[in-house]
């Protein structure tokens, strides 16, 4: 089960976020997952808690500082205040700590969902040794692609007209170029469609197909 630890780094407010093991003894690889624009909700406690059952060590760190929203209206002011600069700071703050921890191989991917999805592709350019990155439907502006030196799969959804389809290709063509690896699955759902909190948009088939992709891809990067 999930548990609430802080972290402390140097040139930071110290910040909480939410872990979990694998149950299996010795060291494994470790995840940082990154929340919606809701903030650490108890679907975001059961993902780090599903994570941590396929084998690894994962932590979500607490962007919002124990704030969480009730509804999209509060979400929208949580995300648009939020200091992305900061927030990816605490993101590799977070990787640090993995890459430490004793439980830990030092190998460190990170995901992300919606909001943290567009901060997983922040990651890949700008947190430092990461192993594999896996952004779910989100798109995070303007970047330096030729930062990326993870590799990246990412999900997406037909039906989004937040994080489109057609904006990932755009970024996969744009890695091509430059001769760098982007998996890109596009899936006939819409966007959230991992959510299994939200009935209106949540599809149990495909977020089953976008799991085991996922889990196997990280594995296969962070072993």
């Amino acid at each position: 089960m999930s548990t609430t630890l802080t972290i402390t780094v140097s040139g930071l407010k110290p910040f909480e976020g939410t872990i979990s093991l694998p149950p299996a003894e010795g060291v494994a690889p470790a995840l940082v997952v990154i929340h919606e624009w809701w903030g650490i909700t108890d679907h975001v406690r059961s993902l780090v808690d599903r994570f941590a059952a396929e084998g690894l060590v994962v932590l979500a760190p607490d962007l919002y500082d124990g704030q969480v929203a009730k509804n999209a209206d509060e979400a929208e002011v949580l995300m648009n205040g939020l200091d992305w600069p900061l927030a990816i700071r605490k993101v590799s703050a977070a990787t640090d700590l993995l890459r430490a921890h004793p439980r830990s191989t030092g190998k460190v991917g990170v995901t992300g969902f919606c909001m943290g999805g567009a901060l997983a592709f922040r990651a890949a350019c700008e947190v430092a040794h990461l192993g594999a990155v896996v952004p779910f439907y989100g798109l995070p502006g303007d970047v330096d692609w030729a930062r990326v030196t993870a590799p990246i799969m990412a999900h997406f959804a037909v039906h989004d007209d937040w994080a489109k389809a057609s904006s990932a290709e755009a970024i996969k063509a744009q890695l091509a170029r430059m001769g760098k690896e982007m998996a890109l699955h596009v899936y006939d759902a819409s966007h959230a469609f991992m959510n299994d909190t939200r009935p209106d948009v949540y599809n149990a088939e495909v977020a089953k197909l976008a799991w085991s992709r996922t889990v196997k891809f990280l594995k296969s990067h962070l072993s």
